[in-house]
């Protein structure tokens, strides 16, 4: 016998798919897009005061929806409604931002109710979805009754109105500031959208970043205004550029003026950007689709010209701050280094540094630090700083000259940074060999690891064995481990990092498997050094972890394998080689 059968939806399908979405912030967004599907010109959002009983209400004056659009389009589920209506808005030809059909639920993300009171063509609608009431149901999700009344209204209401109370407690409230500042990413240049957030209006001072505003007359085409803002990084800007307005509309897509075909500015600063010029002295040369302005103009020529100036500026200034943030951070560190060096061989250390600071900008700063530590190996062992000192010596000399030793500088820069690089990927191989040996100690890997502390990851790339934490392993040794338990003497190293913190290293044998005895044993010597050196951390390294210590790990205790150990190490290895091979673009900004 054969049948058919059906799919039944769960009621609570409505809350799970409420708690889609990553913040409250984000959740609301969805419902300002939806405003913004209703050709909405004004949407006001009132949050309410932190640990109050207040309501959240998103209020447009968008198309809003009939009774009959409430319940056959709203209450659909899932319903895509570009596959009725278009991708574009009916009015004023937006593009439309709903896509799945699931953004009515993003307020039961925030709140236990969420009312929609709408008004369009002379009807007001209004319907409550009660997430209890939903969760509480057995039934099939169609079978809920939801409460819905409609009545007569003065034909010229529009809009929507959303309440969200009894606002979910687990969750803080949403947060104006941080509400504004997803807002403004994706409707900071609209002219027809305006947004307000307790009375608030946002804009791109809303940017996470630094903003600036430049009013100038210019002689071809008269007053101009530019507004922009370039972002902390934190949050990627979404179609960045600067976008031209005529006469309030905007004219073509936002575009650097060039900029970004020019090798002094850092394209990871470039791609920040976000803003507007108002330029209503474009008019007459703007194409008949309002689509771009014509190729040739004159007063566009100006306007390129006086916009990359103020640009190039700013960046430049956002550049140099950051960059010296950076440099600063791991200036201690580099500054150790520097002081084993010979004494004349520390400028062009300095000086290479530098370059390679600024020739990696951008890149995430541990992978900075991995390509510093591989530059300073070489300065140490190799002579490569006579090939910084010819570059020295030649600024002052011919220009053929100094071109010449900046032409052998490009060239042998790689192949001594690869040298390096290649030196470590041979004893990774062997490191591989050792570990695989079951007669290796673990006073062997002790050794190897110390000699090479860039095997523990980029942030110890720097760290040097300090003598002053050798002496105190030696005499915690010495004092525990003597006589009948000498056999048993633990083989720890202790490295002091940045900022006064300690890391404590236990090794055990490759052959091994690290154990919670280990790990209380560990704790235990942390104990013993805690009294003097505070914080400290623990790393315990051996052939392999048992799985019930990365399941529940101890406080401040890292359970790294051996494998893992290199595995890690290679990865970097492989990244700066990859590097070498297609370096990011070269900066050429002059720094102080």
């Amino acid at each position: 016998m054969s049948e058919t059968v059906s799919f039944a939806v769960d009621p609570r399908l409505a809350t799970l798919l409420g708690e889609s979405y990553r913040s409250t912030e984000q959740a609301l967004k969805e419902l300002v897009d939806n405003a913004w599907d209703a050709d909405a010109e004004n949407i006001g959002i009132t949050l309410p005061t932190e640990m109050s009983d207040e309501p959240i209400i998103v209020s447009d004056d968008g198309t809003g929806m009939t009774e009959e659009e409430l319940r056959s389009e709203y209450l659909k589920v899932a319903r895509d409604r570009r596959q009725l209506k278009g991708d574009r808005t009916l009015g004023k030809r937006r593009q439309v931002r709903g896509r799945r059909g699931i953004g009515k639920f993003a307020g039961l993300m925030i709140a236990e109710q969420m009312e929609v009171v709408s008004r369009a063509r002379g009807r007001v609608s209004s319907l409550l979805i009660d997430r209890t009431q939903i969760n509480a149901t057995s039934s099939d999700f169609e079978a809920i009754e939801i409460p819905f009344s409609s009545t007569n209204c003065d034909p010229s209401q529009h809009g929507t109105t959303v309440k969200l109370s009894h606002l979910n407690r687990r969750l803080s409230h949403p947060n104006a500031e941080k509400l504004r500042r997803i807002l403004v990413l994706d409707y900071g240049r609209a002219t027809d959208f305006k947004i307000t957030v307790n009375g608030q209006l946002t804009t791109l001072h809303d940017i996470s970043g630094e903003a600036f505003s430049f009013d100038q007359s210019l002689p071809a085409m008269g007053n101009v205004k530019m507004s922009f803002a370039i972002s902390d990084g934190k949050h990627s800007v979404k179609h960045p550029g600067i976008v031209i307005k005529v006469s309030g509309k905007p004219i073509g897509e936002p575009s650097f003026f060039g900029l970004d075909k020019q090798e002094d500015i850092p394209p990871q600063v470039l791609k920040r950007v976000y803003g507007e010029i108002e330029a209503d002295g474009l008019l007459d040369d703007v194409t008949a689709d309002w689509g771009a302005i014509v190729e040739n103009s004159v007063a566009y020529g100006e306007l390129e010209r006086y916009v990359q100036d103020v640009l190039r500026e700013e960046l430049q200034k956002t550049f140099k701050r950051e960059f010296n943030l950076v440099h600063a951070r791991i200036k201690q560190q580099i500054d150790k280094r520097l002081a084993a060096l010979p004494e004349h061989r520390r400028p062009f250390a300095h000086a290479q540094l530098e370059k390679i600071l600024q020739r990696f900008y951008g890149e995430n700063e541990e992978k900075i630090q991995s390509i510093v530590t591989v530059v300073l190996d070489a300065l140490e062992r190799d002579e490569y700083w006579v090939v910084l000192r010819e570059i020295h010596n030649a600024e002052h000399g011919s220009v053929q000259h100094f071109a010449d030793a900046l032409t052998a500088f490009g060239l042998l820069e790689l192949v001594f940074v690869g040298k390096q690089a290649k030196s470590r990927i041979d004893l990774l191989d062997s490191l591989d060999k050792l570990i695989s040996n079951s007669a290796t100690l673990e006073q062997q890997l002790h050794q190897v690891i110390e000699h090479n502390l860039w095997l523990l990851g980029s942030r110890y790339a720097l760290v040097s064995s300090n003598r002053t934490m050798k002496t105190v392993v030696e005499t915690y040794m010495q004092e525990h481990y003597k006589g009948k338990n000498a056999s048993k003497r633990p083989d720890l190293l202790l490295l002091s990092e940045m900022h006064g913190e300690h890391l404590l290293i236990e090794f055990k044998r490759p052959s091994k498997t690290i154990d919670r005895d280990d790990e209380a044993q560990a704790q235990k010597y942390r104990d013993d050094f805690g009294t003097k050196l505070h914080p400290m951390k623990i790393w315990l390294i051996g052939g392999a972890v048992e799985k019930s210590l990365r399941l529940n790990s101890a406080n401040q205790v890292e359970y790294i394998s051996y494998t893992d150990l290199i595995g890690r190490a290679r990865a970097e290895v492989d990244w700066l080689m990859k590097s070498l091979v297609e370096p990011p673009s070269t900066l050429k900004l002059a720094l102080p």
